[in-house]
């Protein structure tokens, strides 16, 4: 396999999650414009380095795991360049706009969110989860269980302190 097709196959890939991978990346940015840049670096990325991947079946998973980690790269610097951080406005076409549960899956760490979204609003299959995110099966199934649990527990305190005292 030449490095031609791998750039071809990558390119088509690219263009046809374009979308999904946007979101993914609007998922950790919480921004448009930043949204937009980790796309633009990680399509740049895949596009340089796809001659490196052996197995095209595997070029999918891998151009996740390079939107994910350079939106967790971008964030590692803008909270270097700011301590404090006011959340943004949140488009009407957003898709994870439930103030209540992104408030929650910030309370996670990087590695046990990135399960959750992948899984649950990118609908990917635990294996291609355990290749983005470089862990084994078992260890994504335990961290998915974990996060769900946490997850939960979270939602319902939130949940019971906005319900008003009657007494």
């Amino acid at each position: 396999m030449g490095f031609q097709n791998n750039t071809a196959e990558t390119e088509q890939i690219l263009t046809d999650n374009y979308e999904r991978y946007y979101r993914l990346a609007y998922s950790y940015m919480r921004n448009e414009d930043d949204a937009l840049d980790v796309v633009q670096e990680s399509a740049y990325r895949a596009i340089r380095d796809c001659r490196k991947v052996r197995n095209k079946d595997y070029l999918s998973t891998w151009i996740y795991r390079i939107v994910v980690n350079t939106a967790l790269d971008m964030l590692r610097r803008k909270k270097k360049e700011t301590t404090t951080e006011e959340l943004p406005e949140i488009p009407v076409e957003d898709q994870y706009r439930d103030l209540e549960l992104r408030t929650v899956l910030n309370q996670l760490d990087d590695k046990s969110r990135t399960i959750i979204l992948l899984r649950y609003f990118e609908d990917l299959k635990l294996e291609d989860i355990a290749d983005i995110v470089g862990d084994n099966l078992n260890t994504v199934k335990a961290r998915l269980y974990r996060s769900l649990k946490k997850l939960r527990l979270n939602l319902e305190a939130e949940h019971y302190r906005e319900i008003p005292d009657k007494s």
